[in-house]
């Protein structure tokens, strides 16, 4: 099926175009062992067109670039060897979303006794709660939680320091 679609898409002239093709990846995030990656299927499909280009007229090891939709929680193993195989963009949404909502729960848990109500804290009945409660503040620990899932992101695909 990848041949098909490479094949219709190669004959656009200086065409650039990514394929999703299907090795076992789910968009979400399951329990370990519910999903089972077979990133073999990207290797094999790179060598079948490489097999095949002289009827396109590709010359390149790895002739097709593929996006690795669902690739929250898999393993670094799966990842790298995903790499090796041509893929170029992997989605990280549900990783994301996690990190940061995880961020803004960690945030509550920490300030809990100053988000019970608008004044009055472990440090005294009259002390006020605002620079708590200010929304900008759970949300910044989002933020921060999130760009640090980012950057593992980045180390486990190679992004690091490329440019």
């Amino acid at each position: 099926e990848v041949w098909q679609v490479y094949e219709a898409l190669a004959s656009i002239p200086n065409g650039n175009f990514t394929v999703a093709a299907a090795f076992g990846n789910v968009h979400g995030v399951y329990a370990p062992g519910n999903v089972s990656l077979k990133p073999v299927i990207l290797h094999n499909t790179q060598k079948y067109i490489k097999e095949n280009r002289e009827k396109l007229g590709c010359d390149s090891d790895k002739p097709v670039s593929f996006v690795f939709h669902g690739g929250s929680g898999s393993s670094l193993e799966d990842i790298r060897y995903a790499i090796e195989a041509g893929v170029v963009k992997m989605n990280i949404d549900t990783d994301t979303q996690w990190a940061f909502w995880d961020g803004m729960n960690e945030y509550q848990k920490k300030n809990k006794d100053y988000l019970q109500a608008q004044i009055g804290n472990p440090e005294g009945a009259e002390k006020p709660n605002k620079k708590y409660y200010d929304p900008r503040m759970s949300l910044r620990s989002g933020e921060e939680s999130m760009a640090e899932r980012l950057v593992k992101c980045m180390e486990d695909l190679k992004c690091v320091d490329v440019l």
